[in-house]
């Protein structure tokens, strides 16, 4: 999308690039509103819900596809290329063991649901099947990649809006936007993920520029006035005027920036999540959640749980997992201890999964391939019923063996805890009516 705003950019320059009082107006028709604040257009009802009703989501995606067999379902007592390099250890659930390089969830596995037994078969390396929560969502290669449908992000900005209406519905912290983060397809370019790690900047004010100035309207348009008449006309800032209207609104509460200052956070705090991009997205995250932003997507490295083996970009089980692990380890612990700590975990569904599973055996140069039959995945928080199991598979880990939980399922679940309707449908570029949750799924009964 970026491509054609800059395009759209340069036919309105001519016109708005007339000093820094008028930059708001620039911002709005040139930048944010077509690019940096798409999950804020047609933001819906519940932009002005009561505390109570702040739903949020957090997933942390581990992109490339972790090892569920070298994390949360260790195979201890089977062959060694089966179970892999590491030991397991007993966490807080009795009999439930993880990796021996999570020991901090492990100390609060009681908070935790741990569902084991996750159907990626429809998945590839990609993020749009398991974000999007739907096996009709697909990897094609033709240019028709998730035959138009939605990611779980854009469904919330569509049908939920941001718990604030200064803020984005959707956001994505991500470094590889393409590859990490999947859109809103062809629901539209309204209910895109802001991208997050740019947001800030766009949204801070130019020199000579204060909040104050900004909030004085009048005199912002006894400023803009003899420029207005000049523009008003202009067709192309007649479509983007509500884009303008909103980025005009986000920049003068300064809310955005507000939430964007980690730097506010106590040294303890920022230490606890750990100095790695990960740990600070995840701080971010919690920062969003909390001034009210719906939906945010957390992504450290393109890839980086890709572990094929030593002779590849990042490495095998061992020597590519093992450094990840703790960083992992930590996020996820201090996230949900802080969401808890603060009264906000029970409004949070945080979630952590991939694109899919890994192979059961090690191969040849150390590492373990790409595995679509199953896969394991974390989720705290959210008023659900946690410290649990879900699920199970077999004694090799390559095939479910109880209790299969399906993208859809997945989707169900995160929408009923966002109050979506079940029933929600959009429409599609011909007219077509397409149900938010596909295939039937249902909410994850052992959770709800």
């Amino acid at each position: 999308m970026w491509p054609a705003v800059q395009r759209l950019g340069a036919k309105l320059n001519p016109l708005i690039r007339v000093g820094s009082r008028r930059w708001f107006l620039e911002v709005g028709a040139a930048g944010l509103g077509g690019a940096l604040l798409p999950g804020l257009s047609g933001a819906p009802a519940l932009a002005n819900a009561s505390a109570g009703d702040k739903k949020s989501v957090i997933l942390i995606w581990l992109s490339g596809g972790p090892s569920h067999i070298d994390m949360w379902d260790p195979k201890p007592d089977a062959p060694l290329e089966i179970r892999g390099p590491y030991k397991s250890i007993s966490t807080k659930l009795p009999g439930v063991q993880f990796c021996e390089h999570l020991p901090l969830q492990a100390s609060i596995a009681d908070k935790l649901s741990i569902i084991r037994s996750v159907d990626c078969s429809a998945s590839n390396h990609t993020p749009i099947t398991m974000q999007a929560g739907n096996p009709f969502a697909r990897r094609t290669n033709d240019g028709k990649d998730g035959a138009g449908y939605p990611s779980m992000g854009s469904i919330a900005a569509k049908f939920r809006g941001p718990n604030d209406p200064d803020l984005p519905a959707f956001l994505g912290l991500a470094d590889s936007w393409v590859s990490d983060v999947w859109g809103a397809g062809h629901m539209g370019s309204p209910y895109e993920p802001a991208q997050g790690l740019n947001l800030a900047a766009e949204l801070a004010l130019p020199a000579g520029i204060t909040i104050p100035r900004l909030q004085d309207r009048e005199q912002v348009r006894r400023e803009l006035s003899s420029f207005g008449r000049r523009t008003e006309s202009h067709p192309l800032l007649q479509r983007m005027d509500h884009n303008t209207r909103r980025a005009y609104e986000m920049v003068r509460s300064g809310k955005v920036q507000q939430a964007f200052k980690v730097e506010e956070e106590s040294e303890a705090t920022r230490a606890a999540y750990g100095s790695e991009s990960i740990g600070q997205k995840a701080l971010l995250a919690r920062r969003l959640v909390e001034a009210g932003v719906t939906f945010v997507l957390v992504s450290g490295a393109w890839g980086y749980f890709d572990h094929h083996g030593d002779s590849v970009r990042w490495g095998g089980i061992e020597k590519g997992l093992t450094p990840l692990l703790p960083r992992f380890d930590q996020v996820l612990h201090t996230l949900v201890t802080d969401l808890e700590q603060r009264g906000l975990l029970d409004s949070t569904l945080v979630m952590m999964m991939g694109e899919f599973g890994r192979s059961p055996k090690i191969n040849k140069d150390a590492g373990r391939d790409h595995w679509l039959p199953v896969m394991s995945m974390v989720m705290a928080g959210g008023g659900l019923r946690h410290g649990q199991v879900i699920g199970s598979t077999d004694r090799h880990g390559g095939a479910i063996a109880s209790r299969p939980v399906r993208p859809e399922d997945l989707a169900a679940t995160t929408f009923k805890h966002l109050g979506i309707d079940l029933n929600s449908h959009w429409t599609d570029q011909v007219g077509r009516p397409i149900g938010i949750v596909q295939n039937n799924g249902k909410p994850i009964a052992e959770l709800v």
